[in-house]
């Protein structure tokens, strides 16, 4: 595919990047019953061995894509490779659980870092006509971790012990590092001028930090301690924002929300993963609560989306590269609605038969529009703004799940008509599934309104006169 024989090593070293950075998210969950029995912890105690990972990757991935952006993205995506691969063997050593905490929000860094700089070597990596294949292939390793992971922890917990699902990372860091440190580009000669800015940084960080948590604690059920955390993340944002225009080298260009094209993809994606995120939440509990499916089975079910997923992404990548970015975004957008859709009507009607053939629908158009948008985006950023637009993406990206974790779980449950989904009747729950699904086709419907404005207003960009 690729012509120069540089190319799918470098590729090869972004592809084990993404992977280790997704892996880490998928394979801890199913080991939080064996790490409450561990530690001798409650099952709230052990869930932060999850939410320490995520939100380190949450509230940095702007600021190191940043970091990138001045010191040198190689040099930096090394480091983040390396502190991902010392973390993890520190997290398999660990004594107690607050030591592994810490070495999980490490390995998250390290993580948001190879998340923030995989995109953004994209365009010194390939030809321009395939960055759609190589964003293709990125989201199918993306695919891929988050699938590999729950069937990988189970495999090595019965085989090995927890620690072996921290272990699993040091002999793919390594491979990481070497390829990254053979094959990708070396940074530009010279330092930059602009200096790193630590405040905005830091009122960044406690902003993500504030909603992140007010979206994830209470599972969906807002308290004042939620509504305080909004109030915290909103008046954080505010000063962020003002900071970002009294500073000589801010951390994000404001001037660049005035493109509207990237304004748009930002929001699409935002829209798309809070989309994706539901499918997640409703659909265990709906295949075993309505449709009466074992463990086992709900698992194989569960299992078909990132199948299609890891199937299809550099297919949906070479799509982009042959029809074009900006006509691909709302194309998969369409398809996704047209998945959300199905998913809220064919399950009624054909059962399993009918949730898989909605997600045959939906995972597609997902693909479709991952690499389509990432590649509008990206394609075009100057040099040195790359690391930075693309933790923008992959924040957009986290704000979105996060968003439809509690927001569509709380749906869910509200048309469900009941505080409790686990004990509630199979009807109402098959309620919850038609009402969250219908919101869903809602937000993309919007979404498709954002993108088609988003394509007119660059085509009119672009016209003569």
């Amino acid at each position: 595919m690729f012509k120069n024989r540089q190319i799918p090593w470098a590729l090869a070293s972004l592809s084990l990047s993404m992977l280790l950075s997704s892996l880490g998210t998928s394979i801890a969950n199913v080991a939080l019953p064996t790490l409450a029995l561990a530690f001798n912890a409650s099952f709230q105690q052990v869930q932060w061995v999850v939410l320490a990972y995520l939100l380190a990757i949450t509230t940095l991935i702007v600021s190191v894509g940043r970091l990138g952006d001045i010191i040198g993205r190689r040099r930096l995506l090394l480091g983040g490779i390396g502190l991902f691969t010392a973390a993890s063997v520190l997290c398999a050593a660990t004594p107690s659980l607050a030591l592994l905490l810490a070495a999980r929000v490490a390995q998250g860094l390290g993580a948001a870092t190879m998340m923030a700089l995989t995109m953004a070597f994209v365009a010194e990596t390939v030809p321009k006509a395939q960055t759609g294949s190589a964003m293709g292939l990125l989201g199918t390793m993306s695919a891929v971790g988050t699938a590999l992971g729950p069937t990988l922890s189970g495999v090595l917990i019965g085989g090995f012990g927890w620690q072996a699902i921290f272990l699993v990372n040091l002999p793919l860091g390594i491979l990481a590092f070497v390829l990254a440190q053979r094959y990708l580009p070396a940074d530009r000669p010279g330092r930059s001028t602009a200096k790193f800015d630590a405040i905005g940084t830091l009122l960044l960080a406690l902003s993500l930090a504030a909603y992140a948590l007010a979206m994830t604690l209470g599972r969906g059920h807002f308290g004042t301690l939620n509504i305080a955390l909004l109030l915290a993340a909103a008046a954080g944002t505010g000063l962020f924002v003002f900071s970002q225009t009294r500073v000589a080298s801010p951390l994000v260009q404001l001037a660049a929300f005035r493109d509207p094209a990237l304004g748009a993809s930002l929001a699409t994606n935002v829209l798309v993963a809070t989309v994706v995120m539901a499918t997640f939440v409703v659909g265990p509990f709906y295949l075993s609560r309505a449709l009466g499916l074992s463990a086992a089975t709900v698992g194989l079910v569960m299992a078909i989306g990132p199948a299609i997923s890891i199937l299809g992404g550099v297919l949906s990548g070479q799509v982009v590269d042959r029809w074009g970015a900006a006509a691909m975004v709302v194309a998969g957008l369409v398809a996704m609605v047209a998945g959300a859709v199905a998913l809220s009507v064919l399950p009624m009607l054909f059962g399993v038969v009918g949730y898989i053939a909605a997600i045959a629908i939906l995972t597609p158009g997902y693909q479709l529009f991952q690499a389509a948008n990432n590649t509008a985006v990206m394609v075009d950023v100057p040099a040195d703004q790359r690391g930075v637009v693309s933790g923008l993406l992959s924040l957009s990206r986290n704000l979105g799940l996060v968003t439809g974790a509690s927001v569509m779980g709380a749906v869910f449950a509200f048309a469900a008509g009941t505080a409790d989904i686990a004990t509630a009747r199979p009807e109402a729950v098959a309620t919850g599934l038609q009402a969250t699904f219908a919101l869903a086709a809602l937000l993309l419907v919007a979404a498709v309104a954002i993108a088609a404005a988003s394509s007119r207003g660059a085509e009119t960009k672009k016209a003569p006169g």
